[in-house]
């Protein structure tokens, strides 16, 4: 999906415009993949644009960076307003939000350390990730594994980290599947090339530990707590590949997939085929009840984007 282009970027504390949003090709980030980032949606409620769990997403962030030792002068609270503002000024909701912390212009050669640290917040519409027909997408499971444990690091959000997603993302196209399913270096269930994953078997949802080198997804997270509320069975454990043929429903989450049906793997049905399984049904329900405003926000999941004088001039949302 194109880029839709909107006025102001956020860099450094300060809106730019979309177009002076320049690095330099010798900038640290382009030769050695030096970046960490966020995926965020905001949607619009019937009360106005709303950012859906502003704060953990950046929390996220700012422990990708810590991780890689990238030292930021902002506060959680601060690049949460960097954000709002961002959105705000630019008058387009609902739409899809990436911060991005990296590595700029200074030293050549793998050491960053003497590399500033930049980061920027853009904003843009943007729609449904996982293109597919209320049954579900089509997907395989990889030949590429996931990111072993201690070599990049699962947990951290990472640009570099998604060349093996894109590796994997696709072999999957090129085979004529929507995604793909990633296994761990132990040959167990890891995640999507840019979902996390879960299962129904026997009534109980099944989503694979973090240790699987599965990155700790918001929306994940969030699925946990509505199957809590619905009193559906948990568990998080190790998942053989061959649980995801005998499974009796599949579903993705992810920012951008949010609640994603799974129709088949390998061409195998899911279940019994036909269409989503009632657990998914009723996750995907209660979630997308809650992200549209029709349902309480019970968890204070949404943050308030202050509207100004650009809601007049609302951006047409072309998605």
């Amino acid at each position: 999906m194109a880029i839709q282009k909107t006025d102001k970027i956020w860099h450094n504390g300060k809106l730019i415009n979309w177009d002076d949003a320049h690095i330099h090709v010798m900038s640290h980030v382009v030769h050695y993949g030096s970046s960490v980032f966020e995926g965020i949606r905001c949607y619009e409620l019937p009360s106005g644009p709303a950012i859906f769990r502003a704060t953990e997403h950046m929390q996220r962030l700012l422990d990708s960076a810590k991780v890689y030792r990238m030292d930021l002068p902002y506060s959680l609270e601060e690049i949460v307003k960097g954000m709002l503002d961002t959105v705000s000024h630019n008058g387009a909701w609902p739409c899809y939000i990436r911060p991005v912390v990296f590595r700029g212009y200074g030293d050549a050669g793998v050491n960053p350390l003497n590399c500033p640290v930049e980061m920027y917040i853009v904003n843009y519409p943007w729609g449904k990730y996982l293109s597919g027909d209320g049954d579900g997408v089509d997907v395989c499971v990889s030949s590429w594994t996931r990111l072993a444990p201690n070599t990049l690091p699962a947990m951290a959000k990472a640009g570099a980290n998604y060349m093996n997603s894109q590796l994997i993302k696709m072999e999957a196209i090129a085979n004529g599947y929507v995604e793909g399913i990633a296994l761990d270096k132990g040959g167990f269930v890891s995640e999507g090339s840019g979902e996390n994953l879960f299962l129904v078997h026997r009534d109980k949802l099944i989503t694979a530990p973090l240790g699987n080198s599965v990155l700790p997804g918001i929306t994940r997270d969030s699925v946990l707590q509505i199957a809590r509320d619905l009193n559906i069975p948990i568990v998080e454990q190790m998942i053989p590949r061959e649980m995801l043929y005998i499974a009796d429903e599949a579903f993705f989450t992810g920012t951008a997939a949010e609640v994603t049906g799974i129709r088949s793997v390998d061409r195998i049905k899911v279940g019994k085929g036909g269409g989503l399984g009632p657990v998914t049904k009723a996750l995907q329900k209660e979630f997308y009840a809650i992200v549209h405003g029709e349902k309480k926000d019970r968890h204070n999941w949404f943050t308030t984007v202050p509207v100004g004088s650009k809601a007049g001039s609302k951006q047409p949302v072309g998605v």
